[in-house]
């Protein structure tokens, strides 16, 4: 047990840090160096650590593991979808880690045709992901892009789909996501500065040329900037986006003309956010002109992009938001949201608009792959925190629905009327309700002793909202509650929802999630010494300051990838993601935001108090958040904490933000996490 062994105590090296008239001490700066010897060391004891200490939970998170697993179908299929002339799908075989990616020429009874094993291709890698499949117009190449380090920085690939033959170029340090223009020989595609991997420069390749003769075709030297390229729908024009947190740019070309220069299509301005779809003669956009704060649908004819040649279609409402919308040629599907839920709305070009009927308040619906345009079919997915996931095809004139695939639960054990869904409200200290997504299975009596988790992100205007999980049944049906949070900072509730939960009124994320726990605990659900919080990435950063801010309300917390140091990290310009995030947290070097960020960072406001238990987690190779972040958390927290509560930090020498690659290795570490819950519980089976 953990009281025999002695955790790993880092070197304490003091290392002044000096803004504004501010001296910080940081004693484990040192560890900001993945080539030195002496850090490795470190993190290896640290893993040693956690491996020996919860030694008696290894059989537990091997059979939680297997559980998981056999809940799986491992012989699965995605729906197919069909795209200029060809099915295709993605699929699964039984005892394999990878996706196979293939197609089928005009009917799915045709030949199947490989496209790509990622078992083959994921051979003598520990880590392996493909993503960015682009299919030319003339359905003869296929461009890819490949990370065999969890990076993100991949290397583009062509294939010849007539042959087979992969060509011999490889394009490095890319996003992996690629464009082809309308003569099926020229590729567009994004590549990243070396040091910050920031997507700043858009490249133009020739089938056939070498890639040290690819043209520039456009960079983007703010650096709170990021560009992409892609193709409309309409196959039209090829876009150039730029965007920042608060503003974006497109700029536009005829895709059958790649020689020629691209025009912009609305110069930026600061605060204006739009986004653009073209259909027949006309561009619909999406933005937050005029002040539309929850966006609204404006259009304007080809040859008039610029921003005074906008109309409204679709006016700004203050109680909704508009996320996106899908264009057909007899429709216009839109995207929305409404007191904290998913609709969507179909509004044909000529006849009355409706939405499609949605029965509980926990449930997760949006438009899926729609690449046809002349159809009155609309896909879609939905599901609910008990219903598993789905894929339906809706006749959008008849308004029948298809439901070509419901994800299976196998072992025969599931059936989602054993589990409760509810929404809840918890009013913060501001009088502000935020709501609460629950489930459980059903027995449970609010006693304030049923373990409870509670889950958060909170940050970018990301919704979190309720989805199934096969997974999360290993603790439901042990007992547990699980929820979401749907606290500031993310767009749940709308953009004003996003805005009060950032830059300096980020402290409402926090104080949100700590005024859900209190409730929960209020009305019964559980109590402190049950109550579990996670969170990753941001929602990590959520974690450390919850543990700072009220320890006392939790037994135990998982911070994943947890962004922890936050002043030192959005200082430091070389780090991927920090110019471009200061207007989610603010520019530190302003002191109003360095007081503020100060003010809550978790790693400067670690203190002498007692913490709950916590499971720290992270990747070697993290692009997102760097693996020193949590690693200096944990030391900090060895040297300052009272008491003797559990505190494991597990790095994955291997593996970056997302952790391990292939879809069961990623159980693996699921499987830590819950029997580190389950163990607090005393939990044994």
């Amino acid at each position: 047990m953990t009281e025999t062994l002695n955790p790993p105590v880092a070197a304490i090296k003091p290392h002044k840090l000096e803004k504004h008239g501010d001296v910080r001490t940081d004693n484990y700066y040192w560890l900001n160096d993945r080539e030195n010897p002496e850090v490795i060391a470190y993190l290896t004891k640290e893993n040693e650590f956690y491996k020996e200490s919860t030694a008696h939970t290894a059989k537990f998170r091997d059979d939680l593991f297997l559980e998981m697993k056999a809940r799986i179908k491992e012989d699965d299929a995605s729906v197919p979808y069909k795209y200029n002339g060809y099915w295709y799908i993605t699929r699964y075989e039984k005892g394999k880690d990878y996706p196979i990616y293939s197609r089928k020429k005009g009917t799915l009874e045709a030949p199947e045709e490989i496209l790509f094993d990622c078992n083959k291709m994921a051979e003598g890698h520990s880590y392996f992901n493909l993503s960015g499949l682009s299919i030319s117009e003339d359905n003869a190449w296929a461009a890819f892009g490949v990370d065999t380090v969890s990076r993100r920085q991949y290397t583009i690939q062509v294939k010849n789909l007539k042959t087979g033959e992969i060509l011999p170029i490889k394009i490095e340090n890319t996003t992996g996501g690629s464009t082809w223009a309308g003569d099926n020989k020229t590729l567009f595609y994004t590549r990243k500065d070396e040091v910050t991997l920031r997507s700043d420069k858009i490249y133009k390749h020739r089938l056939g040329a070498d890639v040290k003769d690819d043209v520039l075709i456009y960079h983007e030297k703010d650096d709170t900037y990021n560009t992409f390229i892609y193709k409309e729908k309409s196959k039209k024009y090829l876009v150039i986006g730029s965007g920042s947190t608060l503003t974006s740019e497109y700029r536009i070309l005829d895709a059958k003309k790649p020689d020629g220069e691209f025009k912009i299509f609305q110069k930026r301005t600061r605060g204006l956010e739009y986004g653009i779809s073209h259909y027949g003669d006309t561009w619909y956009i999406v933005t937050n002109k005029d002040k539309a704060t929850n966006f609204k649908l404006m259009v304007t004819p080809e040859g008039k992009t610029e921003k005074e040649n906008w109309k409204d279609l679709i006016p700004h409402r203050t109680d909704v938001l508009l996320e996106d919308i899908d264009i057909f040629k007899d429709y216009l599907v839109i995207s929305e949201r409404s007191n904290g839920l998913n609709t969507i709305r179909i509004r044909p070009w000529k006849g009355e608009e409706y939405y499609l009927p949605f029965g509980i308040e926990t449930y997760t619906a949006s438009t899926a792959t729609n690449p046809d345009f002349d159809t009155h079919i609309l896909r879609y997915s939905y599901q609910s925190m008990a219903t598993p996931s789905s894929v339906i095809d809706f006749n959008m004139k008849t308004k029948e629905k298809t439901v070509l695939k419901e994800q299976e639960v196998l072992g025969g054990k599931f059936d989602k009327n054993n589990y409760i869904e509810e929404r809840i409200w918890a009013t913060a200290k501001d009088g502000t309700k935020v709501p609460i997504s629950v489930v459980y299975r059903k027995g449970i009596v609010k006693d304030g002793k049923n373990p409870f988790l509670l889950y958060a992100y909170g940050s970018y205007g990301a919704s979190m909202d309720p989805y199934f999980s096969s997974i999360r049944l290993s603790l439901l049906d042990r007992g547990f509650i699980f929820a979401i949070a749907h606290i500031r900072g993310g767009e749940d509730l709308g953009r004003k929802w996003y805005e009060d939960g950032k830059l300096l009124k980020k402290k409402n994320t926090f104080t949100d999630f700590i005024d859900c726990s209190e409730y929960v605990i209020e009305q019964g659900y559980t109590s402190p010494q049950h109550l579990y919080a996670e969170g990753g990435s941001a929602g990590g950063l959520l974690m450390g300051a919850v543990v700072n801010m009220a320890p006392q309300l939790y037994n135990g917390v998982i911070a994943q990838v947890p962004f922890v140091d936050v002043i030192t990290t959005m200082l430091d310009d070389t780090i991927p993601l920090t110019t471009g995030e200061y207007d989610e947290w603010g520019n530190p070097n302003e002191k109003e935001y360095y007081d503020y960020m100060k003010s809550y960072s978790p790693y400067d406001n670690v203190t002498a108090q007692m913490y709950p238990n916590l499971l720290v987690t992270t990747g070697l190779h993290d692009s997102q958040v760097q693996y020193w972040e949590p690693a200096k958390w944990v030391a900090k927290l060895r040297a300052t904490a009272t008491g003797n509560k559990l505190l494991y930090l597990d790095t994955n020498m291997e593996a970056g933000h997302g952790g391990a690659s292939g879809r069961f290795e990623a159980l693996k570490e699921v499987a830590k996490e819950y029997s580190f819950l389950l163990d607090l519980e005393g939990i044994k089976n």
